[in-house]
């Protein structure tokens, strides 16, 4: 009797490997990449980025509760996935942006985006850029004033940083007008090293390439991400800029200035890697980093907006079913003669 006590074998559905790789784990190494470039940010624009990271969390956190409690739904907040968005949705926004305008950008992104559609695993779109896009929707100005970096510019702690601040600290990314969309195309003032590093002017989060590439690398060595789709994403946007430079610029020279600015890096690394709204196979994998890449540059070249990251992975999101179709491979041991009696048989019997 004492011996079958002890056994006590438990009935669950399959799989029966039990793995420590968990949603939890992957958010939270997630979060851990995006540390260094939050540090960045602190340094560049000051504790008012650390502060906006932290409300854009804890209001994601609130609306994911808030939501899946009023529907009686379990509550899914110990995941962390809600923190990952609130992060990369901070990262997308400018330091200047009031802390409320960021909150509604953090209710559509986890109540509209994701929650409606049937929480973590069923959103079509990645929900922080979702969240992003709509507030350019919204409040295109707010979404475009961007504080220049270093210490003597960093923005005031209060709900909002006041007109003052804004005509007197602020100013243009790198991919500005007049780097994109003048006709001399004229480099931007900051050199390549400061845009490297994030001494220039942009959103919380995207301003430091080396910091988010070493980020991106780390997600890669722990197994979080693949490499397929930054990869092709960046290696896209390198080849196009390099041969089709504007206003008679060195090549090389764009090239890099199209790579350290923006949120190519943030986006390549980070949002386009999504695992819900990305492909599974690896040569859909491909094509969707190298069709991001292609709408990016697009976007730059001939849209109204300097910047088209957001907007490609958007796009690209939609089109991931497609993607996944298109890449999937051949079941094992099926030879190609074997497929083509298959359709040949099919074919006959719609004949008959």
């Amino acid at each position: 009797m004492n011996e079958e006590k002890k056994l006590r074998l438990k009935v669950a559905s399959s799989p029966h490997v039990a793995s420590p790789i968990n949603t939890m784990s992957l958010m939270r190494d997630v979060l851990i990449a995006l540390v260094p470039a939050l540090c960045a940010a602190v340094f560049f624009f000051g504790p008012r980025a650390l502060i906006a990271t932290a409300v854009s969390v804890a209001a994601c956190e609130f609306f994911e509760w808030g939501y899946r409690k009023l529907m009686k739904k379990s509550l899914a907040n110990q995941d962390l996935s809600a923190a990952v968005t609130g992060v990369l949705l901070a990262f997308v926004c400018p330091v200047t942006l009031p802390y409320w305008v960021l909150i509604i950008g953090d209710f559509f992104a986890i109540v509209v985006v994701k929650q409606l559609f049937g929480g973590l695993g069923k959103n079509f779109m990645n929900p922080a850029l979702g969240g992003r896009a709509f507030l350019m929707l919204c409040y295109p100005v707010a979404m475009t004033t961007w504080a220049k970096a270093g210490t003597a510019n960093w923005a005031p702690l209060g709900m909002s940083v006041g007109q003052d601040y804004i005509d007197a600290f602020t100013g243009a990314t790198p991919l500005g007008a007049d780097f994109m969309h003048n006709a001399a195309h004229r480099l931007p003032g900051a050199s390549l090293l400061d845009a490297f590093v994030g001494n220039v002017g942009g959103c919380i989060g995207e301003v430091s390439a080396l910091l988010l590439l070493i980020g991106g690398v780390y997600l890669i060595v722990r197994g979080v991400i693949r490499a397929r789709i930054p990869v092709a994403f960046i290696a896209t946007v390198a080849v196009l800029t390099f041969l089709f430079p504007q206003g008679g610029n060195d090549r090389l020279t764009w090239m890099l200035y199209q790579l350290c600015s923006g949120g190519l890096m943030l986006g390549a690394f980070f949002m386009a890697t999504d695992y819900v709204t990305s492909p599974v196979t690896k040569k859909g994998e491909i094509i969707f980093g190298v069709g991001c890449g292609l709408l990016t540059v697009f976007i730059r070249y001939f849209g109204g907006y300097p910047e088209g990251v957001s907007y490609a992975i958007l796009i690209m999101n939609c089109c991931v079913w497609l993607l996944d179709k298109v890449g999937k491979p051949n079941r094992y041991g099926v030879t190609k003669e074997m497929r083509e009696a298959q359709k040949a048989a099919k074919k006959a019997g719609k004949e008959g």
